[in-house]
């Protein structure tokens, strides 16, 4: 008959890759109970839906019934932080990605006065910036060269995200030179992510918006399959050559082992307003290009953000433009929160 501490030991040999470790490190081994000639325990993921989880329960099942015999009754049984209470997001209740299939849409940009919007709406809001590559929530938020604060919980050091309007904020880009390129490959861009995400103490929030990097690679891979994900916003422009790229990047969401529900898509650059005259409105880009693609990929348009020289000069001085309360932009971005809420609201109901 096996201790607990022999069960401990083999469990050690069982790697969860996607966090780089082994689960009893990992704190993932919960409830170990030892009887005679049986083995019981939870293993604790963050999402109970992803490809991992058959994974380690079979290398825990193997190496188990390799070390103790195949007559060992074992039950193993899977359930999520959340279900138990704990890990660094169970105080978040929805975790929104802004995506978009290439750079210079905006995305950025949308992520960050999204957030500003949804706090405004009385909700507790974090954003994560995991655009690893080029990091400027800094910047919209007046926040460069400030450091988060750092303490110790169990031994393990725990990231404070920094607060600017009533938002709590992480971005890599308060770890890094942001003057030099990121070069960086894929295992270290996705700790990096883990880092920003579970090595952080987030507490209690309604909204955490998670800023992404453009494209399909690992950190959109990585959130997809280990966090649980509410849905993800998209954002394009009217032109083509866009609507092709966040084509592919939502594709990526709707994988049936990724699946990341797509709450809608924002057109940005949607129409020019000059300053002099604001009642006007210029399609530059052409008319309805946005709801045509949203029809297609199946999903509402929860906004249209338009050229208007303010949004950038805004975030380039560290203020996003959602918080101008009167601003007509500012009121594009409320209606943006607003749909962003109905549509997890609905989404939930269908579960």
């Amino acid at each position: 008959m096996p201790d607990k501490s022999e069960v401990i030991e083999v469990l050690k040999g069982v790697i969860y890759f996607a966090k780089g470790d082994n689960i009893v490190d990992l704190g993932m081994l919960d409830g170990l109970e030892v009887a005679e000639n049986s083995v019981a325990f939870n293993l604790v993921f963050p999402r109970t839906d992803e490809p991992a989880v058959n994974i380690v329960t079979n290398s825990a099942t193997k190496a188990l019934k390799e070390a103790f015999g195949e007559g060992l009754n074992l039950r193993i049984s899977p359930i999520s932080e959340k279900e138990k209470g704990r890990g660094p997001l169970a105080g978040v209740k929805y975790i929104v990605a802004v995506a978009s299939g290439k750079g210079g849409v905006g995305k950025s940009t949308v992520a960050a006065n999204l957030a500003v919007a949804l706090s405004r709406t009385g909700a507790k809001v974090g954003l994560v910036d995991a655009d690893i590559y080029g990091p400027s929530v800094p910047i919209m938020f007046g926040v460069e060269g400030e450091q988060p604060g750092v303490y110790e919980r169990e031994g393990k050091p725990v990231i404070v995200p920094i607060e600017k309007y009533g938002i709590k904020l992480l971005s890599i880009g308060f770890f890094v030179d942001t003057s030099k390129p990121l070069v960086w490959r894929g295992p270290m861009a996705t700790s990096a992510l883990n880092q920003l995400l579970g090595d952080a103490d987030w507490g209690v929030l309604d909204f955490l918006v998670i800023d992404l990097p453009p494209g399909t690679g690992d950190i959109q891979l990585t959130l997809a399959q280990s966090y649980s994900v509410t849905g993800a916003v998209v954002v394009t422009t009217p032109q083509k050559v866009a609507h092709a790229d966040v084509r592919r990047a939502a594709s990526m969401f709707n994988q049936e082992k990724l699946h990341i529900p797509l709450l809608g898509l924002v057109e940005n650059m949607a129409y020019f307003v000059p300053e002099d005259a604001p009642e006007k409105k210029y399609f530059i880009f052409g008319k309805g290009h946005g709801e045509s693609f949203a029809a297609e990929l199946g999903i509402p348009v929860l906004g249209q953000i338009p050229i208007v020289e303010r949004i950038t000069a805004a975030g380039d001085n560290g203020s996003p433009i959602a918080l101008e309360v009167d601003s007509d932009v500012s009121k594009s971005f409320d209606q943006i929160a607003h749909a962003v809420r109905n549509r997890i609201t609905a989404l939930l109901l269908q579960k």
